[in-house]
């Protein structure tokens, strides 16, 4: 399946499944509070199918998969015969409609609740949190290679996923946390890793290269790719060499090379190689060339470019038993939640940059189809976390949305009567624009993400 078709379908599953259980939290609740539904539809736009339920309620799936909604035997919306006004949705208590509404961000969040517990239960599969190059502000903090992260600050960290998450949380307030990690010799220790010493400027994209981790699972293994001609490689190494040690330094990484040439390069001696060739040891001596695009500052290389390394394969899974996924997922749903109110709160005050914080249908519709290729653990977790997201934006008190109308009835309760119709379609403007912006917002970064 080509990438842009399995972004669309993937996105298209996704909505399905998140539109269905918001649309059903308001339709089971109206039913419970009498209330007639006219039609439950999953899309939007000219039916492709229909069925009628014995209550009356027609059941359809519409062409356009990119919502859905619930409609109410209202008077604001239609005709209401006298015998029926005691099932309409506008002569309901204002506690039954403020249930109903609320029913759709709540079963939102249920279905968080749910998929984190079948995300736990199923497993997911991931690489273990083990340091594999250190640089930056994490060497200044003490870390070395082979470190094995336990916790940043609170947060266990049971897979790279997790601690990489983490990292880039307390990168964004750029404070002090500490890290538990295990060390090489399996000697539990605690480092405290201070983000303020990170260079001004640095986005959410950037943060992790900043942070100076590189997990175990990406680093590049030292075997020569290609060879750049007239370089003081060209005549003694050749392509598929495994770079064994340099001066006496062991190499396990690609980016431990850097840092010798530069020394040799300063020292200009040349650096003693030992190299494995077909089986067999070799050691041979290269002298750095100067290097000066004019672009970059000077530099000393071998002119060395490494081999394509394999896929890694995964180490670890996160998973639970039946009995304790459900803590688990409680857990994951209440991190999460403040996660996203965090994230919105240093938007506002500009630790973070508004296109990493919203995200438009081509966005959720390429990490959908990423989530997916890595198995049905991640594509549940990322449903989760696109649940939990549409229960929050729901709640917002913005006209249109379920929290918009919620502050409706909360004025009526106050005052004792509904808002004039005229409040409330102004309110339905504002909020209209306010949504129509939003959208602007997310389909901008979207296609900024796409240019870049």
């Amino acid at each position: 399946m080509s990438e842009f078709l399995g972004s669309a379908w993937w996105l298209i599953v996704a909505l399905g499944v998140l539109v269905t259980f918001h649309e059903f939290g308001h339709y089971w609740v109206a039913r419970r509070c009498a209330v007639r539904v006219q039609r439950f539809s999953v899309g939007f736009g000219k039916p492709l199918w229909m069925r009628r339920g014995k209550d009356g309620t027609e059941w359809v799936i519409a062409a356009i998969p990119l919502g859905g909604y619930v409609k109410m035997l209202d008077e604001r919306e239609g005709e209401v015969r006298e015998h029926e006004r005691d099932e309409a949705f506008n002569h309901k208590t204002v506690g039954q409609r403020m249930a109903i509404v609320a029913a759709g961000p709540l079963a939102n969040l249920v279905l968080c609740i749910a998929l984190f517990w079948a995300m736990f239960v199923i497993g997911r599969p991931d690489f273990a949190p083990v340091v594999g190059h250190v640089d930056g502000v994490a060497a200044q903090s003490g870390l070395r290679r082979g470190d094995t992260l336990i916790a940043v600050g609170e947060r266990q960290t049971p897979t790279w996923t997790e601690a990489q998450w983490a990292l880039l949380t307390a990168a964004m307030d750029r404070g002090p946390v500490d890290v538990q990690v295990r060390d090489a010799e399996d000697r539990p220790l605690t480092r405290r890793m201070d983000f303020s010493r990170m260079p001004e400027g640095v986005d959410l994209r950037q943060s992790m290269q900043a942070v100076g981790l590189t997990p175990r699972h990406r680093l590049i293994p030292p075997v020569i790719g290609e060879i750049k001609a007239d370089s003081p490689a060209s005549r003694i190494l050749q392509v598929g060499d495994r770079i064994l040690s340099i001066g006496g330094a062991p190499i396990r990484d690609w980016s431990d090379i850097a840092p010798l040439a530069a020394r040799f390069g300063a020292q200009g001696a040349a650096a003693p190689f030992e190299i494995e060739r077909q089986g067999a040891r070799l050691t041979v001596a290269l002298t750095p060339a100067r290097h000066d695009d004019g672009k970059s500052p000077p530099s000393w290389k071998f002119g060395l470019t490494p081999a394509a390394p394999p896929a890694p394969a995964k180490d670890a899974i996160l998973r639970y038993g039946p009995i304790d996924a459900v803590p688990a997922a409680l857990r994951e749903t209440w991190f999460q939640t403040g996660e996203l109110f965090d994230m919105f709160a240093r938007a506002f005050s500009g630790q973070l940059a508004v296109r990493d914080t919203v995200s438009g249908p081509i966005g959720i519709a390429r990490a959908a189809n990423m989530y997916a290729k890595n198995g049905l653990a991640w594509y549940l977790s990322l449903l989760a976390a696109l649940s939990l997201s549409l229960a929050i934006l729901n709640l917002l008190p913005i006209p249109i949305l379920d929290g918009g109308h919620l502050l409706y009835y909360l004025i009526e309760l106050v005052k004792g009567s509904p808002l004039s119709e005229r409040a409330m379609a102004a309110g339905h403007y504002v909020g209209l624009a306010l949504l129509l912006g939003l959208m602007g917002l997310a389909f901008y970064n979207d296609l900024q993400g796409l240019i870049q």
